[in-house]
Formats: C-alpha cells, structure tokens, sequence
C-alpha cells in the first residue's frame, strides 16, 4: 500500500513542492489540492504547508481558514485523518479551530530564519509516533509570528494531556512553555512551526525532519519504503 498525501495549496503557499518532495522520498504519493476545491480526493494524510496564505493580509491563515478545502479538511480530521500544519499550516489550523491557541509575533519582533533544536515531547500524535521522547532533532524555522500562546488553563490541559509534541530546547521566539508543535485530543491533528520538509538531506544540515514525516506515513497505514534511517527511527 502506497500512502496518499494531500498537500493543500493556497494563494502564497510556498513549501508545497518540498512537502512533496520529502514526503515522495520516503515512499508516498503526493497530491496538490487546491484550496478552492471542496474535496481532498482519496488521501490517506493531509499537510498543509508553510508560506504566506492569501497574502497574510489580514492576519496568518485568517482568510485561509474560510477557503472551501478546510471544511473538507475539518471532515477528515473529525473522522480520524492525519492532519499536520507547518508554520502557515499551523497558523491555519487554529484559526480553524483544529488545534486550540494562536501563533502571534516573535518576542523582540524579530524574524527568524534559522536552524533550531527541538525536543520530542510526546510520542502520541502522528507526527511523533514510534519517536522517542527526549528524542533531539536539528529543523529549520522561518517564521514572524510563530510565538504560540494560549491561556493558562488551555496550556494546563495540553500537559495534562500529553498533547505538547514538540518543545524548543532554545526558545528561539518566545512561545509559551518553549511549544514549538501541539497536537489535538485525538492526537491526529498536529500544527508545528519548523519545517521538517526543510530538514531532508544531510548535505543541506540535517534530514532529521525524515523522521517526523516518516512517522506521520506511517501513521497513516503503510511502512516506509525511503529512507531506511528514518523507516528505524519509527519503527
């Protein structure tokens, strides 16, 4: 079985190709769909990806959130589909209210574009399934308003809930308890704002972003067939 991912695509996305691309070398089948389609298609996961969505004109992923796809998108993720937003893609999923909290400007409004270490905190959401805890990845960001926040009792139930996938071990923009990617509930929905598409080639950095998207296919019903370091980082 060859598993299916959806790529999203709106108006200013611009990471989609690397979605693709990273998501192909580990053995699946990427698909683009567009934002003003009502319907995924046969998809086995869905990622919508980073960049500036409509323009961020209003605020990120405000506009985004009203498009035709994300009521296919909120189908899929009610009924159990693995759903990850990368960086807009986050922004886009709380605007949605998919995942609870928001992304508000870095702390010094600085922007930041640079490799950071992130820790994996919990192994119950797609994106971190069979990874470790404790687990230490080198990922891109690249990013202005990737700051997460939330209200205290909102951040006490992710705790509790073991629902913090991914943490900063530098906080590089001021998020609320280092939260570098949460996930939902169900675990099935996740939001983060390093780019593991970015993070897929050792020549570049580092591929250690092939070990979150290779847990998210695997996750979605296919063993990999890529890269054989990140099939045993989620095995």
């Amino acid at each position: 079985m060859t598993v299916t991912v959806g790529v999203v695509v709106f108006p200013g996305t611009n990471c989609e190709h690397d979605v693709a691309a990273a998501t192909e070398r580990l053995g699946a089948s990427a698909r683009l769909v567009w934002h003003a389609d009502g319907r995924l298609g046969d998809v086995d996961a869905v990622v919508l990806p980073g960049g500036f969505a409509h323009g961020d004109y209003l605020r990120p992923g405000a506009i985004a959130r009203f498009a035709p796809v994300m009521a296919a998108v909120e189908t899929f993720a009610a009924g159990g589909g693995p759903v990850v937003g990368i960086c807009n893609g986050f922004q886009v999923l709380t605007e949605a209210h998919l995942l609870p909290g928001a992304l508000q400007k870095n702390r010094g409004l600085r922007f930041v574009c640079e490799t950071v270490e992130v820790e994996v905190a919990s192994d119950r959401s797609v994106l971190t399934r069979g990874v470790d805890p404790g687990r230490r990845l080198r990922i891109p960001i690249n990013h202005f308003e990737g700051s997460y926040t939330c209200d205290p009792d909102t951040l006490a139930e992710l705790v509790g809930q073991d629902r913090i996938a991914l943490r900063y071990t530098d906080n590089p923009n001021g998020s609320v308890a280092d939260i570098a990617g949460v996930c939902n509930e169900a675990g099935n929905v996740v939001g983060l704002m390093p780019h593991p598409e970015r993070a897929c080639d050792p020549l570049l950095g580092s591929d250690d972003g092939l070990v979150l998207l290779g847990a998210l296919i695997a996750s979605s019903g296919a063993p990999l067939t890529g890269s054989p370091a990140a099939a045993t980082a989620t095995a």
